[in-house]
């Protein structure tokens, strides 16, 4: 199932591509469906190479006329292709498969009506699963699609749907229809696209900036259009669009632009071209926290952002990755914050998107941003925090040091040279540099190509009046990445308004490099109650506060009147708190002092998250009973006290009801979830109610009746999800041993399923019930890893690694594990290296923690 990048640009000096015609059948069952694929493509002559194509079986592989035996030549994953003639034809005629993992063709039946649904993800190497195709993004060519499915559904792709003519007979049980798509421009395989089924859709549209009309659709099951908000996506789209065409000085590229909103989805949403699809979870069925808002435009904007960078100009190979991603989350946070009501973007990007590249760029397989993608399991496990946020950190800073404008006129520049065509690193940098008039060698060099994250702190020198009389900026590196970068940063002095707040009074932006730099303008200024270094978070490094403002600032944090300052010192503690610089309680203390005055939804959610991280992992393990149930009675005090109705309030009842233990919180609890007690204009709809009964599932107050009866109540999919997760947290043996069945030794749970059974296998409060799986998991993890898809098998790793029994025992089996790997799998080992090093962190926090 691999591909070397070695084969790849092999394949890619041999041919190039015309066209695919691909026909597919999808009226012959549950399991299969019929995909002929016909192939024109340019080759050197007498050459012999292979087509990617992932089948049931082959029936018929005609090459230029001439029959080959498909037992000889077709092994289920390629087909050996011989004797090629400069310019040539391929047919495959072959049965593929439906998947359940959210690769491929997935199928999916919807538990309130039967009705069936299918789309397609193909990101990195599954487009073979749908069709015969030479897979990897440089060999681009126009897909036509034919597609034959039931008559009352609808079929999307990349081109507009064309109207189905009849393809059955009018008694047939099913009637059928054929939908004949125009081409596709020149675009990779790894984003067409194939959604079908009755999904149900509402349509809109806008002009774009060359004039043209360009149709608009927003689409979910018919279960879920009830809950479907298409005019806030339509919103967001129109903005993003006037936003991106004015930057990328280039019109859309594409006809059309639909939005699908489909199940069992892995990822957040995926940039086919123009069907871009999205996780069902974005349809709200009831009241959710403003992050989660946020996150879905942030995601729309990502994707849209997508259309240019990455379709219309598109990587040559997988190394590049990064620079897809990268450019994506920035320009989506930028667009947000420029030209959407989500002003406070940079917060939330500061709060998120850093902090996984922090914690990324920490792991023993942290890598450079430009990584070395040696084959498609190199990269199928390097959709990161170094791909997306790291990336698209140091894009950030890379605009602050180049200027904005300069930096959108370069990549004008690089559309208009590009377009339709492959590129690499160096394309973007040699625009950049042309038009920023500065030279991005040694800046590549330094950021993209070296792994590690700077640590900065400030060195500061007063006299008897206060008044600093040295002002330095020290940057240190650690050992294993010892790489000392340029910064472009700014240096802010915040004191005391008159209304109490602590309000920026003083900022300058400065170059930093090397160990020391000295900043000889802030000698002589009246020394501030708070200094703080990467103000409006230019800078990608870790920062520290110097011990007077580290003092005022947890005293004091509330009082820091913009989000982004206090985000950054958030994020400061957070940082201290993980590398066992203070106490984990300390953190605890200071979150749970100050989160009622946070005013940011997506800063509320990623410290009530550290929270529970902090209480699950970093407190010593003889105080985390206790101290877990003083932090539950604290989040249930703030619940109540949160302003009726708010984001707040919703977020501290669900993080009240994750940590509830006692038996009176589980009274609190069960009062919510039966209506006997009532929080004023608290919405407690079904998602709410099933966080409300798991919580108490797990804490042993509810059981399978309880599960059952509300499954009834809710018989929706996301119901289904939900009753999994609770049944697999149910706090007894006999429950783990049938999740553990079901998710190792049967194998046969959809994506979505295992994923909801993983997360309810882990949630116990007595984690005495997890100890029979730790061996079990290393003795599972070599067939675990050989029998499933990459993203069944990566759940699995992940998911059931034995992080909550955070032992030096649990850091020994993974060593012997690893040791009797060795060099066999290298995806499967990067995996385990960071779970490893999770509960090696943690022992070290646990340390700090008196």
């Amino acid at each position: 199932m691999n591909l070397t990048r070695a084969e790849a640009r092999e394949r890619a000096e041999l041919i190039s591509v015309d066209s695919y015609d691909i026909n597919l059948d999808l009226t012959r069952g549950d399991e299969v469906f019929g995909s002929t694929t016909v192939v024109r493509f340019a080759a050197t002559p007498g050459a012999s190479t292979f087509i990617d194509a992932v089948t049931a079986k082959v029936h018929r592989v005609t090459l230029n006329g001439v029959g080959l035996d498909p037992e000889e030549v077709s092994d289920g994953v390629r087909i050996q292709l011989p004797n090629l003639a400069a310019s040539n034809e391929l047919v495959v005629e072959a049965d593929a498969l439906y998947m359940n993992t959210g690769e491929g063709l997935h199928r999916f039946v919807d538990p309130v009506d039967n009705e069936v649904y299918l789309y397609s993800q193909f990101e990195v190497p599954d487009s073979r699963r749908m069709f015969a195709v030479f897979e990897q993004p440089d060999l681009k060519a126009a897909f036509r699609f034919t597609v034959t499915a039931p008559e009352h559904w609808d079929v999307i792709s990349n081109s507009p749907t064309p109207e189905p003519i009849r393809a059955s007979a009018e008694d047939a049980d099913t009637p059928a229809a054929t939908w004949s798509f125009e081409p596709t421009p020149r675009i990779s395989s790894y984003i067409t696209a194939l959604i079908a089924g009755p999904y149900q859709s509402v349509r809109s549209e806008l002009t774009s900036s060359d004039g043209r009309t360009i149709p608009l659709g927003v689409f979910a099951r018919k279960s879920l259009m009830e809950y479907l908000d298409a005019e806030n996506i339509f919103e967001l789209t129109r903005q993003g669009f006037e936003f991106y065409e004015a930057q990328f000085g280039t019109p859309y590229p594409f006809e059309k632009y639909d939005q699908l909103f489909v199940p069992e989805f892995n990822a957040g949403a995926m940039e086919n071209a123009g069907a871009v699809t999205f996780l069902e979870s974005y349809v709200f069925r009831g009241r959710v926290p403003d992050a989660t808002v946020e996150r879905r435009a942030i995601t729309v904007l990502h994707e849209l952002a997508h259309m240019w960078f990455g379709d219309l100009v598109t990587m040559r190979w997988w190394n590049d990755l990064w620079l897809n991603e990268s450019f994506a989350e920035f320009m989506s946070a930028l667009a947000a914050a420029e030209a959407t009501e989500f002003k406070q973007a940079w917060t939330t990007f500061a709060s998120m998107e850093k902090a996984w590249a922090y914690r990324q760029d920490q792991l023993p397989t942290t890598h450079p941003i430009v990584a070395e993608i040696r084959d498609l399991e190199d990269v199928q496990v390097n959709f990161d925090g170094i791909t997306y946020a790291k990336g698209a950190s140091v894009l950030k800073q890379l605009v602050a040091w180049v200027g904005q404008d300069k930096f959108m006129q370069g990549v004008r520049e690089y559309f208009g040279k590009h377009s339709w065509g492959n590129t690499e690193l160096t394309d973007l940098l040699s625009e950049l540099e042309a038009a920023s008039g500065r030279d991005l060698g040694e800046w590549s060099a330094q950021w993209l190509e070296t792994a590690g994250v700077n640590t900065l702190r400030p060195v500061i020198e007063t006299n008897d009046d206060g008044v600093i009389t040295s002002f330095a900026v020290a940057q240190s590196a650690v050992a294993e990445y010892p790489t000392l970068r340029p910064h472009r940063l700014a240096i802010g002095f915040y004191t005391t308004a008159d209304d109490g707040r602590l309000r920026r009074a003083h900022r300058v932006e400065l170059d930093v490099d090397g160990e020391l730099t000295q900043v000889p303008e802030l000698a002589g200024q009246q020394r501030p109650d708070l200094i703080l270094l990467n103000d409006d978070d230019l800078a990608y490094a870790k920062i520290r506060l110097d011990d007077a403002s580290w003092h005022l600032a947890t005293r004091r944090l509330r009082d820091i009147a913009e989000s982004l300052p206090r985000t950054l010192v958030w994020a400061s503690a957070w940082d201290a708190t993980r590398d066992g610089e203070i106490p984990a309680r300390n953190y605890v203390e200071l979150v749970l002092q100050n989160i009622a005055s946070e005013s940011d939804s997506s800063v509320v959610q990623v410290l009530l998250r550290q929270l529970a991280t902090t209480l699950a992992f970093y407190v010593a393990p003889q105080d985390r009973e206790p101290m877990t149930a003083a932090a539950a009675d604290s989040l249930w005090d703030l619940a109540r006290a949160a302003a009726p109705g708010s984001d707040s309030q919703l977020q501290f009842v669900k993080a009240f009801a994750a940590h509830a233990q006692t038996p009176d919180q589980l009274d609190a609890v069960a009062a919510l979830l039966s209506g006997d007690l009532v929080l004023e204009d608290l919405e407690v709809g079904s998602d709410l109610r099933w966080e409300l009964l798991t919580a108490l599932v797990a804490g042993g107050r509810m059981g399978e009746a309880e599960i059952a009866a509300e499954l009834e109540r809710d018989a929706t999919a996301t119901g289904q999800l939900a009753a999994a997760g609770a049944r697999a947290a149910l706090p007894s043996a006999e429950a783990k041993a049938a999740a553990w069945d079901a998710i190792v030794v049967r194998s046969d749970l959809p994506n979505a399923a295992q994923r909801a059974a993983i997360g309810g296998f882990s949630r116990v409060h007595d984690t005495a019930l997890l100890e029979p799986y730790s061996q079990r998991y290393f003795d599972s993890l070599r067939e675990v890893w050989a029998s499933r898809t990459h993203e069944i098998a990566q759940q699995i790793v992940v998911g059931l690694y034995p992080a909550r029994l955070t032992t030096q025992e649990t850091v020994d089996r993974t060593d012997a594990f690893l040791d009797s790997l060795g060099d066999e799998a290298p995806a499967l080992r990067r995996l385990l290296l960071e779970n490893r090093d999770g509960v090696v962190r943690a022992l070290k926090a646990q340390a700090a923690d008196r």
